[in-house]
């Protein structure tokens, strides 16, 4: 199973000989033991992220492998196992991005995405490391599993499915037994949305006393509402 260790403002999961997939700023494929999820200090604007994240896990006494980073302190980080997936969570919600569906009104005063806006560290970050061999392509299909259960919890509980800058590490040990599959009727698939489910409530649990805040509440944050032009292909 893979293991998890935190200090310093770092939460490290660790299989040996893992291959991940991750959503970060340096993401992609990549073989490492090790991945991240990471505090950084209010008011955080670097963007010198990799000797950031070299310093970090450093001072942590931890090597360096893919990481994520958010604002919610890994006192808040809570773990989730299931079979053969575990995840970790940190959650927060002071960025949310709402996508009004069917004429939904709840619009706010929030604008549409802008990249020029300053990066807020709400987040939701998620490591997930799966104790099966798996391809590519299933590694793939995991993300979106995990996308997918995030945001059912999410929009559950908060109204929203997620903020605007999520991010997501996948995992696979590739010296265990295989599986071809990871999507929502697998094994593997079911494991990890009652995982992340779990993962993400219990983290905002830990971190809103009163529940996690409604998207209206918000400071910062998106409201997805252009128009497009929808057509037969």
């Amino acid at each position: 199973m893979f293991e998890t260790t935190r200090r310093d403002g770092v939460a490290q999961v660790r299989r040996e000989g893992a291959r991940w997939l991750s959503t970060a700023w340096d993401g992609g494929y990549c073989e490492s033991e090790t991945a991240y999820n990471v505090t950084v200090p209010t008011g955080f604007s670097r963007t010198d992220l990799d000797a950031y994240r070299e310093r970090r896990l450093a001072d942590a006494g931890f090597p360096v492998g893919p990481t994520l980073l958010t604002g919610v302190a890994m006192s808040h980080a809570r773990v989730a196992t299931s079979g053969p997936v575990s995840v970790l969570a940190t959650a927060g919600l002071s960025n949310p991005a709402v996508l009004p569906v069917d004429g939904d009104e709840e619009r706010g005063d929030r604008r549409d995405s802008d990249d020029s806006r300053p990066w807020r560290a709400g987040t939701v970050n998620l490591v997930v490391g799966v104790d099966r061999a798996l391809s590519d392509g299933a590694l793939a299909t995991l993300l979106g599993t995990v996308v997918e259960a995030k945001a059912a919890t999410l929009l559950a509980v908060a109204d929203a499915p997620g903020t605007t800058s999520d991010a997501v590490l996948v995992g696979t040990d590739p010296t265990a037994d295989p599986a071809a599959f990871a999507g929502s009727a697998t094994e593997v698939g079911a494991a990890t949305r009652v995982c992340v489910r779990d993962a993400v409530l219990a983290s905002l649990d830990a971190r809103y006393d009163d529940g996690p805040p409604a998207p209206a509440a918000a400071e910062y944050g998106v409201v997805t509402d252009r128009q497009t032009d929808v057509r037969q292909p």
